[in-house]
Order: structure tokens, then sequence, then C-alpha cells
């Protein structure tokens, strides 16, 4: 009776161990699936016209219609979080957010600590002042000139390495870069003379210019640095990397995908262009 009353212990403890690990695992899982049942919750910098930004205090431009047209055909809700553009992979990493959702590039030092979802081809302008002496039409012409940009950006690396391999490696004098929290920030440095051009996004550019009429110039003829645009996805939550895939492919057949792009001129990548942009992790 002793031996059978002590199986029986043992076999309730096991069963008891058993639960609370399936629980525990069931909330590892959760950890990593969307924050909140039928909502896409997004971490967004809104100071990027036309991407995202604030227009009468509620998320507005491109990828916040964007983001709401996938998560239509998702059956879900999307929710933006207007977060500093520095404070995005630290958040999504944090599980403060399911995914960036910011005209974010894809670089190879971003998706080795993220995963990323190609959803626009890209590249950068150079900003300049209407009227000014200098009007660089390439990056090459930034040697021994100081230029803006916000904080955090892809390019940045590449003006730096310009700097070395090809302005000091030809005898000029180097690049000085001037960094800023925000584009708009970068923006008004150029026209106070602080920084003497700005290099920024293609269509950041485009929307400078159409808001500050002949303050500013696009001095550059050609899209600078393709690259592609992605959702940000924390790095092992395969629940949302997969669900946002296979929205994307639903999304792209519809008329309101086609009507967005043509909206704001953007450009959707083609396999060819994820083939030869994306980097590899």
């Amino acid at each position: 009776m002793m031996f059978i009353n002590r199986t029986a212990r043992l076999t309730a403890r096991s069963l008891a161990i058993g639960v609370v690990g399936a629980a525990l695992s069931l909330n590892s899982l959760n950890a990593l699936a969307f924050k909140e049942s039928g909502k896409i919750i997004a971490g967004s910098d809104m100071t990027f016209a036309p991407y995202e930004y604030m227009d009468n205090n509620k998320p507005a431009g491109f990828d916040i219609e964007f983001l709401a047209g996938l998560a239509k055909v998702m059956g879900r809700e999307s929710v933006n979080i207007d977060t500093r553009w520095a404070n995005l992979i630290p958040g999504l990493r944090g599980g403060r957010f399911d995914i960036t959702n910011s005209s974010m590039y894809i670089t190879a030092e971003r998706v080795k600590v993220i995963d990323m979802i190609p959803y626009l081809k890209s590249g950068e302008s150079i900003l300049s002042v209407k009227g000014s002496d200098y009007q660089p039409k390439l990056p090459e012409e930034f040697c021994g000139h100081t230029v803006g940009s916000m904080a955090g950006t892809s390019w940045l690396k590449q003006l730096q390495t310009l700097s070395v391999e090809y302005c000091e490696a030809n005898n000029l004098e180097p690049i000085t870069i001037r960094e800023y929290p925000t584009d708009p920030q970068t923006t008004q440095a150029m026209l106070s003379h602080a920084v003497e051009a700005q290099i920024t996004d293609a269509a950041v550019a485009q929307s400078v210019v159409e808001k500050l009429g002949d303050r500013v110039m696009i001095s550059s003829e050609t899209l600078i640095y393709p690259v592609l645009n992605g959702f940000g996805v924390k790095k092992g939550n395969d629940e949302v990397k997969e669900a946002l895939i296979e929205g994307l492919k639903k999304f792209s057949k519809t008329p309101e995908y086609d009507a967005l792009l043509n909206k704001y001129k953007f450009q959707a990548p083609t396999a060819e262009d994820v083939e030869k942009l994306m980097p590899k992790a």
C-alpha cells in the first residue's frame, strides 16, 4: 500500500512538472508571437516624411498606409508607436513591438541582429541650399566638405569608407560628417550653414523640396546607393516573420497595393532586386 501511494505521488509530481514545463514552453512561444491578438504593433520614427510622420496628431505616410493595407489582408489592425530611430532595433529586440515599420534599409549589419523582410526599393539623394556655390552630384564630391545626415543611417558607414578609400587615398581632404537625431534637424542645420549639404533617402529629399520650395534643391542626378527597405522582425520570431511574408504575397495582388505605390511614386522590388541587393546574414 505504501509502495502504491509513493508511486502515485511520484506520478502526480511528474505530471505537475510536465504541466509546468508545457506552460513555460507555451509562454516562450507566446513571447515570440504577435504581442496582441488581431493587431500588428510596429515601431516607427514619425519624423521621416513621406514614409511616416504625424499629421494632425495622427500617424501618416506611405509606411503607415502600407502596413494598414497589409494588416487588413492578414485580418489584423496595425498600431504604430512613435519611436526615435536609434531606439527602433533595441525596442524590437526588447519585445516592445512586433516589427519595425520605419523605411529601414536592409544592411548586412542589421540582418545580423534582426530578420528583415523587403517590401520596397529605395536609395539616397543629395540636398543642397538652392543658389549656393556647392551643388554636389555624387558622394565623391563630398571630399573636403561638411555633410549632414540623420544619425544611425546605413549610408554613414559608406561615407566613412568613401572618405578613407577615395578622398584620403587620392590625397584629398576627408569628409566631415555631422549627425543629427532627425532628418528635419539635419535640413535645418544645412539651412543655417552648419553643414554644406545633406544626404538622405531619395523620397524624403523630394518631400523636403516640396515643403521648402525654393530654399533647397536635389543636386544629385542619379539614385545613390540603391537599397531595399524592409520590416524588421525579432530573430526567432518565425510566427510573425512567416505571417508577414504570406501577407505580403496576398497584399501585392490587390488593387490597393498598386494604387499606394502609384500614389507615392515608389517602386516595389523585383525578384532580381532582392537577389542582388539582399545582404546575407
